[in-house]
């Protein structure tokens, strides 16, 4: 009888561990996995930028003075309007996933944060006028948001990444096919 008391306690032990084993595991495979989601939301993020329409949008509204009205903006140059919009729907798209933390925060700041404040700044009164003249607040409200909590985050070194990281150097080299 004692032989099978002992059996059966080092069978719960057993279980014990095969279930905090099993606990362990799920923990680094959802962990593998919301990073495997980072990844792939960054790699999205950087196709916005990698498309052709965008690329000459984005070109088109760099180069706009800061603060155009909607008037000037739709009377400056043919199609202009249209490049506004595409920028301003790639933001708000960008802007509503970087809250629901689909994109996380830092990824975006350092694609495209002073991007968006730039083009947020040169867009903004076409943005508030579309507002009025459709009688929705909510208009582009998450470039907003995403504009005002970039510049809110802006990094304190004021110098381009290629001064202030020029001492970077990668965790591991490796060589991968």
């Amino acid at each position: 009888m004692n032989y099978l008391s002992t059996l059966a306690n080092m069978a719960e032990i057993l279980g014990v561990i095969i279930v905090i084993g099993g606990l362990f595991f799920a923990v680094l495979q959802m962990r593998q996995i919301r990073q495997q989601r980072r990844e792939l939301a960054a790699i999205e993020l950087f196709r916005f930028f990698g498309n052709p329409k965008f690329t000459q949008a984005y070109q088109i509204v760099l180069h706009l003075p800061d603060g155009l009205s909607a008037e000037e903006i739709r009377t400056k140059q043919a199609n202009l309007e249209d490049a506004v919009m595409l920028i301003s729907s790639t933001m708000e798209n960008i802007g509503v996933m970087t809250f629901q933390r689909i994109v996380p925060f830092v990824i975006v700041n350092n694609l495209i944060g002073s991007s968006v404040i730039i083009l947020w700044r040169k867009l903004e009164n076409w943005a508030i006028a579309l507002r009025d003249e459709l009688g929705d607040e909510a208009a582009f409200e998450w470039f907003q948001w995403l504009a005002e909590r970039l510049a809110d985050y802006q990094p304190r070194d004021p110098r381009p990444a290629y001064e202030a990281h020029k001492d970077w150097i990668p965790l591991h080299l490796r060589h991968e096919i």
